[in-house]
């Protein structure tokens, strides 16, 4: 699932037959670009991320969210949206965000929180550039239960 999708290029970039992506064109946009994504032969929907997405009866194993909690900063918490992926990625799936550093610092203790692993790698033009990319795996845990005998 592509949470921002823009132009539909990260479902372009992926060439699998077996692969497909939900492409999300959020509400607040500045632009509607869902006709390009249309265009393009694609999948997508538009959606306010401050609500729950209609996921039934699947799941999401790759959710791609390229500057999502920047767009909603004003709009709702980053708590909701996070807990809204946590439901809507199966466990032992990814989660690709891009956003601004002091942005992903916020994300990132709110994920680790949930017990997601997470890391925090520096943009493709170096670590100089105030954009990052926030790589993170839903994991897949149990409360440890003792029985009493």
């Amino acid at each position: 699932m592509d949470m921002n999708a823009g132009f539909g290029g990260f479902a372009a970039a992926i060439e699998s037959q077996k692969l497909w992506v939900m492409n999300v064109v959020p509400t607040i946009a500045e632009k509607n670009r869902l006709g390009v994504v249309y265009e393009r032969g694609l999948i997508g929907i538009y959606h306010d991320w401050c609500e729950a997405f209609s996921t039934y009866p699947r799941t999401y194993d790759l959710i791609h969210a390229n500057h999502l909690f920047s767009l909603y900063k004003n709009k709702c918490n980053a708590d909701d949206i996070l807990l809204e992926m946590d439901r809507i990625l199966r466990p032992e799936g990814a989660v690709i965000i891009r956003d601004d550093v002091d942005t992903l610092i916020k994300v990132k203790r709110i994920i680790s929180g949930m017990r997601w692993d997470s890391k925090l790698v520096d943009h493709e033009d170096g670590p100089l550039v105030n954009e990052k990319v926030l790589i993170a795996v839903k994991q897949y845990w149990v409360t440890n239960s003792t029985s009493a005998q």
